[in-house]
């Protein structure tokens, strides 16, 4: 077992990646993924000669972590399966990733003290956006108005992407789902994708699994069944 020496933590380290992938691209498509298992902190990748095909992925709970580890082993990344196992903690994250620990660690706090100013103010029906863990309905204020009378379809369309959005990190998160067949961009429209299904029901436990997930924090993305 990969895990078994070091003690379960909020970080994972991941190695046997693709090294032919950017950083940028590479940090953006780990967030995407992993963002599912909980509140990622940090995504750290580097390009150094001893450091390629490797990166790390900070969570704010070990909880989040621990799913992570246990249903992403071997998953297949970029045509290779990840090798993930629970990060050395500070060892890797400041000597390996120049103090990017450290920085984490503020933001964590800083992200801390928000939350609790706003469970506070807000009471706690209010905390959190939505995600596919925390057991709340799919996402309605996501759902533009009129979205509920179009009839159930195998094709999904997607709205709200952030325009750096590739049909990669798509795939990544459609294709966990039962049926999946393909994500189809248009390229004179960033920002909206169709995703296709087999049929409209193995659509729909995608639809309710993925409304509102955030590729990025201000990018929810807002699911519906494409017209026919």
């Amino acid at each position: 077992m990969l895990t078994a020496d070091i003690p379960p933590n909020q970080s994972i380290y991941i190695k046997n990646l693709n090294e032919k992938i950017k950083k940028e691209e590479l940090k953006r498509s780990l967030y995407c993924l992993f963002s599912q298992f909980g509140r990622i902190l940090d995504v750290v990748a580097l390009k150094t000669p001893k450091l390629r095909g490797q990166a790390w992925v900070a969570f704010s709970e070990v909880t989040a972590a621990s799913n992570a580890v246990r249903q992403m082993q071997n998953f297949p990344f970029y045509d290779k399966p990840m090798r993930i196992q629970y990060a050395k903690s500070k060892s890797d994250c400041i000597t390996k990733a120049d103090g990017t620990f450290v920085s984490r660690d503020k933001k964590r706090k800083q992200e801390e003290k928000v939350e609790r100013k706003r469970e506070e103010t807000q009471g706690p029906n209010m905390a959190n956006g939505p995600t596919s863990q925390n057991g709340a309905a799919p996402a309605p204020p996501f759902q533009p108005s009129g979205q509920e009378a179009m009839p159930p379809n195998n094709i999904l369309f997607i709205q709200n992407l952030p325009h750096e959005t590739t049909s990669v990190m798509l795939q990544l998160l459609f294709a966990q789902y039962p049926g999946f067949k393909e994500i189809r961009m248009i390229d004179a429209k960033p920002g909206i994708a169709f995703v296709e299904y087999e049929d409209d029901v193995q659509s729909s436990m995608a639809m309710q699994a993925l409304q509102g997930f955030k590729i990025t924090p201000q990018n929810p993305m807002i699911i519906s069944f494409a017209k026919k």
